[in-house]
């Protein structure tokens, strides 16, 4: 396993201190998986107090060493270096009783979530891996620590973390390990909104549909407002899929960005709400896109969102179904009041909603492309859009006589006409026909 020089660093000083010292968790985890871990997490046989002495010249951060954690402040980044240690209960599923050191390192490795993430590495003592997760990974498996339902129940986020790490890896739950994901889903309400929707946001960008799907019933723990979705029966010719499963592969159907993806899996949470049969036995779900984008502000104020993702997700559910348009005057006009971002990822939103369907009918793929060109097009002539990009401003038209509120009332009108492309975006041409209706109106 490559190690970074300053992370080699660390270990050496401790090594040659006369302490054991590991890479261990999730680093292991990817550099197994040829993947480069994003950062490394070490564990040693040093006590707290003889770390900060091992690391005397370094700047230290001390705030979690009553657990055993020190970190150093390093000229490549911060390194946490931990104490090998084993906890006691979670009275709360969250927090460990009590934390006591242990002097070797299968220990520390038996009080881990899953066998995946307790490994660890030292150039000098090789793998540690007492729980086989190298060849938990070789096969495709997730699997707890020991007892699934005790280490589910010292920290119930580890329910969580277990369907992001099956998503993000292909992991397939080993049978003991999902029966206790499922059994205990519901002690997630102990945990700090805070951390759901952290673990949600990670989730959700490695999410593939059939994880949705298999896991339906955990993210219905956190999210109860998907429980009346699953196995829902939508009634229609143009939804071969119950609405779950759609909305799972409107999910995996758009581009994994924080927007889409909460927009993808909260935008249909309002059709069992608005559901009605007709005589011929047709389902229909009148005002769902009102009401789904209500339910969605709920959750995201529930799961404290912030304010700038929950309000562009709102938005996107609410107009999900005001179909975009291959029509240049329509898409100024869109542009104009929401911008190309938001415009953009609502294309992105309706095709893959559109595109999810599973009937095998047109799925607009053709309209899509067009609405895309356009907006392209609109994009490489810098149209004018708003009223930073028009040819006049507010003091030009003071020099006509404007003032007061007309002068705003003039400049909206303006680029008004310039979006319907009635007139064009020039100086001359814009302050001949102000002081025309100005006349007019006097």
């Amino acid at each position: 396993m490559y190690l970074p020089e300053y992370i080699q660093n660390c270990i050496d000083l401790l090594e040659n201190a006369g302490f054991a010292a590991y890479a261990v968790g999730g680093c292991v985890r990817d550099a197994c998986l040829g993947l480069q871990p994003h950062d490394y997490d070490l564990c040693t046989s040093a006590l707290p107090a003889q770390t900060e002495e091992v690391f005397r010249d370094y700047r230290l951060v001390l705030a979690g060493e009553k657990h055993g954690t020190v970190t150093i402040l390093t000229e490549s980044g911060p390194v946490e270096i931990t104490t090998f240690r084993t906890e006691g209960g979670y009275q709360d599923n969250r927090h460990p009783d009590w934390v006591k050191f242990v002097p070797d390192i299968q220990g520390d490795l038996v009080r881990r979530d899953f066998t995946i993430n307790a490994m660890a590495y030292s150039p000098r003592r090789g793998f540690a891996d007492p729980f086989g997760g190298r060849e938990d990974l070789k096969n495709h498996i997730l699997r707890a620590v020991g007892d699934p339902e005790a280490r589910f129940a010292e920290d119930s986020l580890r329910i969580l973390r277990g369907v992001r790490f099956a998503a993000r890896f292909g992991l397939i739950p080993e049978e003991k390990t999902m029966d206790a994901m499922l059994a205990q889903a519901g002690l997630m309400e102990n945990l700090a909104r805070e951390r759901v929707f952290e673990e949600l946001c990670k989730l959700l960008l490695a999410v593939k549909w059939s994880d949705i799907i298999r896991f339906a019933p955990i993210l219905a723990a956190v999210i109860p407002e998907l429980a009346p979705m699953i196995g829902f029966d939508q009634h229609s010719p143009h939804h071969a899929y119950d609405l779950i499963t759609h909305t799972a592969h409107v999910v995996e159907g758009v581009p994994a960005t924080l927007p889409l993806r909460w927009a993808a899996l909260l935008h249909d949470t309002g059709k069992v709400a608005t559901f009605t049969l007709d005589a011929t036995g047709r389902g229909h779900f009148y005002g769902h896109a009102k009401e789904s984008a209500a339910i969605a502000d709920g959750i995201l104020r529930r799961l404290k969102a912030p304010t700038a993702l929950r309000e562009e997700v709102v938005t996107l559910i609410g107009r999900h179904m005001t179909r975009l348009q291959p029509d240049r005057k329509f898409l100024r006009r869109q542009v104009s009041k929401f911008g190309f971002a938001l415009v953009e990822t609502e294309l992105s939103l309706q095709e893959a909603d559109m595109g999810s369907k599973g009937t095998g009918e047109d799925d607009g793929s053709s309209l899509f492309a067009e609405v895309r060109g356009i907006l392209g097009e609109l994009k490489a002539e810098d149209a004018c859009l708003n009223l930073k990009d028009l040819a006049v401003n507010g003091n030009d038209l003071m020099a006509l006589g404007f003032h007061g509120k007309e002068i705003g009332s003039c400049l909206n009108f303006l680029l008004e006409q310039v979006i319907e492309e009635q007139l064009p975006n020039e100086k001359t041409a814009l302050l001949a026909f102000a002081a025309e209706r100005r006349e007019e109106t006097q």
